[in-house]
């Protein structure tokens, strides 16, 4: 067996109080894993790799309760650990009168909040009542604490007509003077995101050329400084009907083994790389079942459905299957092969 470079473990122990439309890991029920689980997972891992790093969670961070013992566990079951994100848990930050002060001792000095639009729309986005007002108070309480918030907005053809809104709300809270006030630069941007998990079930209002031009100014020039692009068309890609007649004759296919990688643990153990939304044609195996040995070399060995049709079948074959030449949607062209090989493998399953 490898020996991997590093090995990036994460369980999705409490799960996620949202089930957002966007998401592309996909909207499932939330689990329930011990501390116990979460050692039996890292003592699986540990024998192969001298760099192992084991987390918590994958869909929301700090949801548990014991969310700080859980993050000590974790460094201490782990040999390094990435500081914390700017992801951060906005449901517990309105909850818990502690958690920002926290989240500050990490580290962190920006965190990021979505928004879909105003205030209904982010609601049902979020798919949970009062979402927005979450998001807005928690943008105050972490100006209070001098952690920048830092607004992401998914932009489809059903928001896209209330991007003025998150303007308007930028805006009214003053986010870009009330950060410069502690010496933060204030960031907001825009984008499709990837067509998998439930975000694939909006393939049909994904942006066109044309909407890039309804765009705000403001929220238009942010996002280009945060990509670090000089258009648009840069950050949202190609149309569906380039990249089809661009790949229509690419015989080359892909393999996802590295020797760095990132796993995910589901609330039944059953395991999946990083790569889109876990589905039953990307599963590697289970802990209890199989254990880490036999899923590893699942894994080296390309063996899962979806890794074995992406290093066996060209990628001219996806996009004669799939591929819409009609089609003026927007993708980044890797998201593209990754929501066509997800098709394939869904209708053979």
């Amino acid at each position: 067996m490898t020996s991997f470079k590093s090995l990036t473990v994460c369980l999705d122990m409490c799960g996620c109080p949202n089930r957002c439309a966007h998401c592309w890991l996909g909207a499932v029920p939330n689990g329930s894993l011990t501390t116990d689980d979460l050692r039996f997972v890292a003592e699986q891992f540990r024998p192969f790799t001298s760099s192992l790093e084991v987390a918590d969670w994958y869909r929301e961070p700090d949801f548990h309760d014991d969310y700080k013992e859980r993050w000590e566990l974790c460094a201490a079951l782990s040999d390094r650990q990435t500081p914390h994100f700017e992801l951060i848990s906005y449901w517990r930050a309105v909850r818990d009168s502690t958690y920002l002060d926290w989240i500050k001792s990490q580290g962190v000095r920006t965190a990021q909040l979505t928004f879909f639009g105003g205030e209904a729309l982010t609601d049902r986005y979020v798919g949970r009542r009062g979402a927005y007002r979450e998001l807005v108070e928690t943008a105050g309480l972490l100006l209070e604490k001098e952690i920048a918030p830092r607004i992401q907005v998914f932009v489809n053809k059903e928001t896209l007509p209330e991007l003025p809104l998150v303007e308007k709300m930028i805006e009214d809270l003053r986010l870009a003077e009330r950060c410069a006030a502690f010496g933060a630069p204030f960031t907001a941007f825009v984008h499709a995101g990837s067509c998998d998990g439930e975000n694939e079930k909006r393939y049909d209002i994904r942006v066109t050329p044309e909407d890039l031009e309804k765009i705000p100014p403001f929220l238009a020039q942010s996002t280009l400084r945060h990509f670090g692009e000089k258009t648009l068309p840069d950050v949202f890609g190609e149309t569906e009907s380039a990249l089809c007649a661009r790949l229509s004759g690419d015989d080359s296919t892909r393999s996802f083994v590295e020797d760095t990688p990132v796993l995910y643990v589901d609330r039944n153990l059953d395991v999946y790389p990083n790569i889109t939304a876990p589905a039953p044609f990307w599963r590697l195996g289970n802990l209890r079942t199989d254990g880490a040995e036999a899923i590893l070399q699942t894994y080296l060995d390309s063996a899962s459905p979806a890794q074995h049709a992406a290093l066996t079948v060209p990628v001219r074959e996806f996009v004669r299957a799939y591929g819409n030449p009609d089609s003026e949607r927007l993708f980044g062209q890797s998201d593209y092969l990754e929501f066509l090989l997800n098709r394939w493998c869904r209708e053979r399953s």
